[in-house]
């Protein structure tokens, strides 16, 4: 008999992916199945009853009646057997009951009544890339988003029961969970107080995860990554806001020369201080450190002039 794995599935949990409410989750267990093997067993025990009836026609005559019994009897050891391969799973259904779940790879015998509604399923690792989608981020600004998911099924009895189709559940999920997290944060920060799509990769990605795991634990999926892959402005923003990103560079580099200026004009007047180069006055003090800072932030190379104290 197969073992697999039984997980306990609570009730209904609401998770904003806009589930029904009443719906009776169905609990994973293992299902009751023989070794396949056995079904070639059956099968050429079934043959040699007709083969064994066939003879009886005409010798005894009574024995006729194994024909009917061997052939019943090798026509339903056929549809009973399964092969399972590794990292899939069978889930058995007969009569539109739930019969069990097969999880470990193998040749199985199982209930031929159960052929015509069984389901196979993939317990592989699956993934794929969402479509580009266009919100206006949290400061209302258009952008276009997308992302890759990586999941599996880890639940089957959930994944076939509690929704109609798990995959198409889960890429229409993720959509939306990708579009609600294009609003929740703003493309850019430019005052850096707050998280942003572009320059929080990591915080973005565990928000992401978070949010499409508790979306498609209704359907017995775990998400093992999330990850934006395309992040950009709408082509309509996109020149205006690239000028502003320049600008704030720009203003974010020009602030750290002078900051760097000033430090190196202090140096420059507690040395000459220190050793007594120079007394200087404070009218003398303010030329000096206008002039140091006039060489030190200006963008292009600065002529020196020289006074020797000649007048012409």
């Amino acid at each position: 008999m197969n073992e697999s794995t039984t997980s306990e599935i609570d009730g209904v949990e609401d998770v904003g992916a806009g589930t029904a409410s009443g719906i009776v989750s169905v609990e994973t267990r293992p299902a009751k199945t023989l070794p396949g093997i056995l079904g070639v067993l059956l099968a050429l025990v079934g043959l040699g009853l007709v083969v064994g009836g066939g003879f009886g026609v005409t010798e005894v005559g009574g024995l006729a009646a194994l024909i009917p019994i061997g052939v019943l009897l090798f026509i339903l050891s056929l549809p009973g057997q399964y092969v399972v391969q590794p990292n899939q799973a069978l889930v058995l259904i007969m009569f539109g009951r739930y019969r069990g779940t097969v999880t470990e790879a193998g040749w199985y015998l199982a209930n031929p009544f159960t052929r015509a509604e069984t389901r196979k399923v993939s317990l592989r690792v699956h993934n794929f890339t969402t479509s580009v989608s266009k919100v206006n981020d949290a400061e209302g600004n258009p952008i276009e988003i997308s992302a890759v998911v990586v999941w599996r099924v880890v639940d089957t009895a959930r994944a076939i029961f509690d929704v109609d189709d798990f995959e198409d559940f889960v890429y229409v999920q993720s959509e939306t969970a990708i579009r609600h997290l294009g609003t929740q944060y703003p493309y850019d920060d430019f005052d850096g107080d707050r998280v942003s799509l572009r320059a929080d990769p990591d915080t973005v990605a565990a928000t992401l995860h978070e949010e499409v795991q508790a979306r498609l634990d209704r359907a017995g999926v775990e998400v093992i990554e999330t990850r934006l892959n395309h992040l950009a402005y709408a082509t309509e923003i996109a020149e205006a806001m690239l000028r502003r990103q320049q600008a704030a560079a720009v203003v974010a580099a020009r602030r750290t020369i002078v900051e760097g200026a000033v430090g190196m004009v202090e140096d420059a007047l507690e040395l000459l201080a220190e050793r007594s180069v120079v007394e200087l006055d404070q009218d003398a003090k303010a030329s000096l450190v206008a002039n140091l800072l006039v060489v030190l932030t200006s963008e292009q190379q600065t002529t020196p002039v020289v006074n020797t104290g000649v007048t012409g």
